[in-house]
Formats: C-alpha cells, structure tokens, sequence
C-alpha cells in the first residue's frame, strides 16, 4: 500500500517540530509495512525523517507518474490542499480527509475570547476572519460533496464531526458510510510506561501546555484553582507570556520550557495528579496522555471532555467557572484507588491500527 500524505508543515531532522500527531502516525505506519510519503507544502526542499521521505510540491509537480493507491489530507486548507486538490485530483481513485480542528470551524464563533493582555481584533480584522471562515466553508462544502463519491472522512472525536456538519452545512446522508471517527494516539512512551506510586510526589498538581497563552488552555483558571488552595502545590510546564501581565500564584512552581517526554514522564510521577481544564478541544491529546499513563487527572466538566475522557476510572470533572472549589476531597478521592488499571483506548494499535484498516477496507 502506498500514501501520499499532504500536510501544511511536518518535522524536519533539525528538531523543527509541527504537526508531530500526523508523523506518530506515519511511523507507525511504515512500521507496518505501508509505503509513506509525505508531501510538506511548507518544505523547501526534500528531506527523510525517521525513514520518511518528505517531498515538496515541486518534486510532486515533476514526478506525477509516480502512482499512490490513497491520497491523504490532513486538515486540509484553501491555500495548500485545496490548489493541489484542483490541479492533481484525478491522479488519484481514492482520497481521505483527517479534520482536526479549526480547518472545518467558524473561527470568531467557537474559539474563547483573548485574555484581557492580549490585542483584541479590530473590528475590520474580526469581519476579514468572519469572510474568510464564510468563503473557506462554501468552497468546502461544494467541494466535499463533489468528491464525496471516492472519499472517505475522518473526524478525531464527534463533536468535530457535528461542527462539521454545522458549519460546512453539508447534509450527513451525503456522508453515510463515508466517514469514521477515529480519535488521535497517544505518544509511544505513555503506552509503554505507567504511573509510579512508589515516586515521592512533590506536587499535588501538574499542567503542561506548551503554549500557556491560548485561552482556551485556561492558564487563568489554573491559577485562580491555585490561589484558592494555597495549601496544595502546583506545577506547570509551558511557555507563554500570561505571567507578564498576571501575577502568579506563590504555590505555582512554574517551568518555562517545552520538555521532552522522558522529561515529562519524570514531572509525572512526581505529581499526585494532572490539572488540565480546558474551554474548547477537539480532543486533548496532553490529557489523553496523562490518563493513559495512568496519573489521576481533573479537566474540564464540558461536552468534549466527557466524550474522549468519560470511560476513563482515572479522570474527574469540574466545573470551569468555579475556582473556589476545595480541590482537597477530589485529590483525595481520586488519588485513593491508584493504581488504576491501564486504559487502553489511545493505544496507537487501537487508534494508527483503525486508521490501516479503513485504508485496506477503500482499497
């Protein structure tokens, strides 16, 4: 079987890290014998990361002979996807369409308002990104019904799904039988590593969010739970600039840094339990992760989160607006019963492996 996957960026062997949940699954892929090529619209030039050839759109333009039994798209967008789609469409029999995320949303409707700190769009910027979303969807949906025929759709969780529908306005029949939900993989080491209760614990609670500055990662919520348990410790991992303009909570031990995942899986271990609420997710890979490892987790008490993190002994769910709650009784509950027995929904041969199967199913 042979892939060409089409992504707006991809990891290059320099350590320039971008769209890591595309490359997971395309190493497990290849680990089980499919052919992989990744076409990076952003690359300058070809190049092989961990035994995967990386091309650019010019080498494809030049070597369109080459045959691929699927064509592969992952949130795909007007400028990249959509123009080679238009030009080179009919050099493939099949297609599939991975939706992540904000490819397929009403940016000013779904995402969380900015912090306070940050720069509110003008009102012209905010109607330019309100006709951009009107346009992107229209062309969308005319165009995912065209190829409805030799497509097949992937959706990392159902609420993706149902905003898919709602914004593209594309009618589910047209998608009947064409389409699968499919959540992402959690990273190799939290499959092959489990939560140690022997570690001494140095924080009640962990975050980790790479950027602290999106507000739909509750940095605000986070330090206000804090500031309401001062007798608790927190830790929290990830860069960003909210501490500039809000004052950190004396209990938060803050590391502003982006760490590997041995690193994380130290900090992990040495935590009694995750804290990652969140105001939107199309997933939550992170909070997969932590569950899946094992570690005792709250997030947040919303839609999302109950649909990937409900059948999860391990996880509890409280309510985002509010910060006064003692944390207390939940930490003790939920960190009574550790060990809990390993969830095994995220591994990758349930997640990578559904993906194999669908390909090998259109073909």
């Amino acid at each position: 079987m042979k892939l060409l996957i089409l992504v707006a960026d991809y990891p290059r062997p320099d350590g320039y890290i971008a769209l890591m949940y595309v490359h997971v699954r395309n190493k497990y892929y290849i680990n089980h014998n499919i052919e992989v090529t990744v076409l990076n619209f952003n690359a300058k030039e070809n190049y092989t990361i961990d035994g995967i050839p990386v091309i650019t759109l010019e080498n494809y333009k030049n070597n369109q002979e080459k045959m691929y039994d699927i064509l592969i798209c992952h949130a795909p967008n007007i400028r990249n996807h959509y123009r080679f789609l238009k030009k080179y469409e009919k050099n493939f029999s099949k297609l599939v369409f991975f939706f992540h995320g904000h490819e397929v949303l009403r940016i000013n409707a779904t995402y969380p308002k900015p912090y306070a700190f940050q720069e509110k769009l003008s009102i012209i910027k905010t109607n330019l990104q309100d006709l951009y979303d009107s346009i992107k969807l229209k062309i969308w949906h005319k165009y995912y019904v065209k190829l409805a025929y030799k497509s097949h759709f992937v959706f990392v969780s159902k609420w993706i799904y149902n905003e898919f529908l709602h914004w593209t306005k594309i009618n589910s029949s047209i998608l009947e039988g064409k389409y699968s939900i499919i959540h992402n993989g959690v990273g190799q080491v939290f499959e092959d590593n489990g939560y140690k209760l022997e570690v001494e614990k140095l924080y009640d609670f962990v975050t980790i969010r790479n950027n602290m500055d999106r507000p739909s990662y509750c940095l605000d919520i986070v330090n206000e739970l804090a500031h309401n348990n001062p007798d608790l410790k927190f830790l929290l991992i990830g860069r960003g600039k909210f501490f500039d303009y809000v004052k950190k909570s004396d209990n938060i031990t803050w590391i502003n840094d982006v760490l590997s995942h041995k690193e994380i899986i130290d900090l992990l271990n040495k935590s009694r339990c995750g804290l990652l609420p969140t105001r939107q997710d199309t997933q939550g890979v992170m909070s997969c992760e932590m569950a899946t490892f094992g570690l005792p987790l709250i997030t947040s008490d919303i839609k999302i989160c109950h649909e990937i993190l409900g059948d999860f002994e391990n996880v509890q769910f409280i309510n985002n607006g509010n910060t006064a709650i003692d944390l207390k009784p939940i930490l003790e509950k939920i960190t009574k019963q550790v060990p809990y027995e390993k969830n095994v929904k995220y591994f990758l041969d349930n997640t990578c492996g559904a993906e194999i199967k669908l390909y090998k199913n259109i073909l």
